[in-house]
């Protein structure tokens, strides 16, 4: 019984259907070979080769058991001298890993040949990559967004970084300052 949920332990309940199980082909073998013994004789039988099968059994376990202890400390043994031999030998240089620096998102600009020679940023052109950058660095500095609706128009900043985070952006520019990561008010 589990002492925790008061429930059985069905750790026990596996051993009974396994003990269970060979009892019963146990005593099928013995009926076979014992169809004239009386019923007694037969259950002696089973029971002597009950007991023999689970001392084979608990033999075998033990013995593997003792294997595993006996592997236990050539193998921190070997582990050991492995690690001495990696201390003692002196490393070889390594050439440096050299990582490129990021590059500079790159932006396609069209101009556009309206009464406002306006720029615009061409969504399409960008590369996955280059729009996570453009809203990584939104989010870690709202200037960001405020540069680019300058540059490029509020409808490119709308599409680039979301409304919602340019609403946003606009909102706490409104209040004096830029704290997105907390606001001290409930929305409406």
């Amino acid at each position: 019984m589990l002492l925790d949920s008061g429930r059985d332990c069905p750790r026990c309940e596996d051993r009974q259907v396994v003990r269970r199980a060979q009892c019963s082909a146990v005593a099928a073998a013995v009926k076979a070979a014992m169809p004239h013994a009386s019923e007694a004789e037969r259950r002696a039988e089973v029971d002597r080769q009950l007991h023999q099968r689970v001392t084979a059994q608990a033999w075998a376990r033990e013995q593997e058991w003792e294997q595993v202890r006996s592997r236990k400390p050539t193998a921190a043994h070997a582990r050991a001298e492995v690690a001495a031999a990696q201390v003692a030998a002196p490393a070889e240089p390594v050439a440096p890993v050299v990582v490129p620096a990021p590059r500079p998102a790159t932006v396609t600009v069209l101009v556009v040949d309206d009464g406002d020679q306006e720029q615009q940023l061409v969504l399409e052109d960008l590369t996955r990559e280059q729009v996570i950058d453009w809203r990584a660095r939104a989010a870690h500095d709202p200037q960001v967004v405020f540069d680019h609706i300058d540059r490029y128009g509020e409808t490119s900043a709308r599409r680039l970084f979301t409304s919602k985070f340019a609403d946003q952006v606009q909102r706490l520019a409104g209040l004096g300052h830029l704290g997105l990561g907390y606001t001290p008010w409930e929305p409406a």
